[in-house]
């Protein structure tokens, strides 16, 4: 039996590459499929503006003529410099249980790299930090979130058998919000509010697209995240598409922005009402009908839980209780939409601070994802 693996250059092929994980995972209950549309635009490089920075290529792997796994090929030139690091990411990584596979797959991941004077690879990782990112290797019985990839339990078996390691950690949790703001929140937030002059402030649609407001918002997430984990700086272009898809679809009574006297926001909180059911419904397909259960759940018939897409606060503001303002105003929200807990993004294992700031909210640790890395030969 042999593997051949094939980069992707035709329509037709990168159509397989996006739909072969609706196959790959059919019979895994906790499987969410990713929008397929929102797939295609990021690894589309007349689309996606990150391949003015970076270098990529789609592979497909075949098991005697049959398909069997795919994997994307990234070099992020921004922020290897930023980071003073050689390194080539795969992502998009799935395949069949099968040894064979996994490893041509990664050796041609390895060669791309190679090919560009790499000396590391490292993943699974996207693009920018608004891909999705680890492997999951903890919590397989949990729903997917939106934001995060599913993949098979055997994955990490494969991973230590090919020579990879752990490079850095990722949690997972939810975190059960009760029926009531505690009153904690809200006597912080009050007091924070006073002391250093800031207030609340929602947006509108129209805010979004006739202002910079959104501009700003991504100007403070550069900055609040710069200094995590290979974070790549978003240029102009970047914040340009982001600002168009998360502030243009989400619905802005679940963005929260804290401001100065000066209007200077100086903290962001952002959820969004889970749409994980309304994709499996749909399969990751918009159309013909896929939109009117994504739009549904996000608007009219919430599901039980949200996602809690990105929270920040300006450096010289972090724990000075800012984050209080933020949650009063999301919880408000929140209990009137009768939602019961929230998924948080993937929290680095060594972030200490975003793991503590929960309070007396019931929280459980659910899910584990993983970068594994390995010296490109």
């Amino acid at each position: 039996m042999s593997v051949t693996v094939t980069r992707v250059q035709n329509k037709r092929a990168f159509k397989e590459f996006l739909h072969f994980p609706l196959t790959l995972y059919k019979d895994m209950p906790a499987f969410v499929p990713p929008l397929l549309m929102d797939d295609a635009d990021t690894l589309d490089p007349k689309k996606n503006p990150a391949y003015e920075f970076c270098d990529a290529a789609m592979y497909l792997a075949y098991k005697d003529g049959k398909l069997a796994g795919r994997v994307a090929a990234i070099v992020n030139r921004k922020a290897n410099a930023a980071w003073n690091h050689d390194e080539v990411r795969f992502g998009w990584f799935d395949f069949i249980d099968d040894r064979e596979v996994s490893k041509a797959l990664l050796e041609a991941v390895e060669a791309f790299g190679r090919e560009r004077g790499m000396t590391t690879i490292l993943g699974p990782l996207g693009f920018t930090d608004f891909d999705p990112e680890g492997m999951l290797v903890e919590g397989f019985e949990y729903l997917s979130s939106m934001a995060l990839h599913h993949n098979w339990p055997y994955y990490k078996d494969h991973m230590e058998a090919l020579g990879y390691a752990k490079d850095v950690d990722w949690l997972e949790y939810r975190i059960y919000i009760g029926d009531t703001i505690p009153d904690k929140y809200i006597r912080v937030a009050k007091v924070v509010e006073e002391r250093y002059g800031l207030k609340l402030r929602k947006i509108t649609k129209r805010e979004v697209r006739k202002t910079d407001v959104g501009y700003k918002l991504f100007d403070l997430i550069n900055e609040t995240y710069s200094s995590l984990y290979n974070f790549t700086v978003l240029p102009k272009k970047m914040v340009d598409k982001y600002v168009g898809f998360y502030l243009g679809v989400l619905d802005l009574k679940f963005v929260s922005l804290v401001e100065d006297k000066d209007h200077n926001i100086v903290g962001f909180g952002v959820v969004m009402p889970s749409i994980t059911r309304a994709l499996k419904k749909c399969n990751g397909k918009l159309f013909p009908f896929g939109w009117f259960h994504i739009l549904r759940a996000m608007y009219w018939k919430y599901e039980e839980n949200f996602e809690m897409l990105l929270i920040g606060v300006k450096p010289e503001y972090q724990k000075k209780g800012v984050n209080s303002i933020v949650f009063v105003d999301l919880m408000k929200e929140l209990l009137k939409g009768g939602f019961v807990y929230g998924e948080s993004n993937a929290e680095l294992e060594s972030n200490l601070d975003i793991r503590s700031q929960w309070g007396d909210l019931e929280v459980k640790e659910c899910k584990r994802r993983r970068v594994y890395k390995k010296a490109v030969n």
